[in-house]
């Protein structure tokens, strides 16, 4: 972690940015075991597939909340691509820089959820079209009309994703822009070496930290959670942000600190209420919303989306999130 607190570099040139959000990673197809078990060693009936991957959803969700939105990623020239694509674009996302390879499948990922909630993955993301996600001349002016980036720590999945993102990030904030990092990290990616380090380097880096729970303390030498806040906060990231889940969020900036419950909902399917989670927090503190408003419709978000089966099927628009923090969080239409 930086050791510094100076203040970010003033831009060198805003000539044609606008309020958009932009991320950049994996784009896959998601498909589920329709029942709950241990793995995928017997055939068994599926369901999906569904549009995935934690920036895809991150970014549909920031479209559907009508704010400027992007997505920096690559898919196969197949369906499950084009699945994806034609999701994105219906929901408002800009995908001029979501890269077609002829020769590459679009990533996936299976599912199957264990008795005790746990989930088990099999993913095909770093062989996939995944692994081919370049700032292309769109992915370049796309980050040319962005004021922010969002990087998942689930991005960061080879050597060669790395420096694309590296480079993205020297970017946005070569042109005044911010950064916020969510760690994401499944289970099965904590083999990849290269990872921590990439890791370490985003949180050096980032203005908003939105951990889950344990990952708060992951990337510091802390013992306990307040020496962790105190940390982070001490080299240079301006918010955290820790999703507890069904014990609702904690909200850590200079001066102020917020502990808000979760709104109640009726479980189906937990993925991707992370993502629409910071999705929505990031965009309403872009939106000049105070941490305790944007905190509020984050949980919303949250809560919203684990009604729904499909991981980017509970997305949220403001006036869903009013209504379930009027009436708390019902399934989703």
């Amino acid at each position: 972690m930086r050791s510094d607190t100076a203040p970010r570099p003033a831009p060198a040139d805003m000539t044609g940015m606008t309020d958009m959000i932009v991320t950049i990673g994996e784009t896959l197809a998601e498909i589920m075991a329709e029942q709950t078990g241990h793995g995928f060693r017997e055939p068994m009936a599926l369901r999906g597939p569904y549009p995935s991957g934690a920036p895809a959803i991150f970014i549909d969700q920031v479209a559907r909340l009508g704010h400027p939105a992007g997505l920096v990623s690559c898919v196969g020239n197949d369906d499950f691509g084009m699945l994806n694509i034609e999701r994105l674009r219906r929901d408002g996302v800009d995908v001029s820089a979501i890269r077609v390879a002829p020769d590459q499948a679009t990533g996936t990922a299976f599912v199957r959820y264990r008795p005790d909630g746990e989930r088990d993955f099999v993913y095909n993301i770093r062989h996939s079209a995944c692994g081919l996600v370049s700032l292309t001349d769109q992915a370049l002016g796309l980050l040319d009309r962005a004021r922010h980036l969002h990087v998942m720590g689930s991005s960061l999945f080879s050597f060669r994703i790395i420096d694309e993102v590296a480079t993205a990030l020297k970017h946005i904030r070569q042109r005044g822009g911010t950064l916020s990092f969510d760690p994401n990290i499944r289970k099965e990616m904590l083999d990849i070496p290269e990872m921590r380090a990439a890791m370490e380097m985003m949180l050096q880096h980032c203005d908003i930290f939105l951990p889950s729970g344990p990952e708060l303390m992951m990337l510091t030498d802390a013992k306990t959670e307040d020496e962790a806040v105190r940390e982070i906060l001490g080299a240079g990231v301006s918010e955290i942000v820790v999703k507890r889940g069904a014990r609702g969020a904690s909200y850590y900036g200079r001066g102020e600190t917020l502990h808000l419950p979760a709104c109640p909902a009726q479980e189906i399917d937990p993925t991707g209420a992370g993502d629409c989670f910071g999705a929505t927090f990031v965009t309403c503190r872009l939106q000049g919303r105070a941490p305790r408003d944007s905190l509020r419709y984050a949980n919303a978000a949250g809560a919203r989306a684990v009604t729904v089966r499909g991981p980017m099927e509970g997305v949220s628009t403001f006036a869903e999130l009013d209504a379930v923090l009027a009436h708390g969080a019902g399934a989703a239409a």
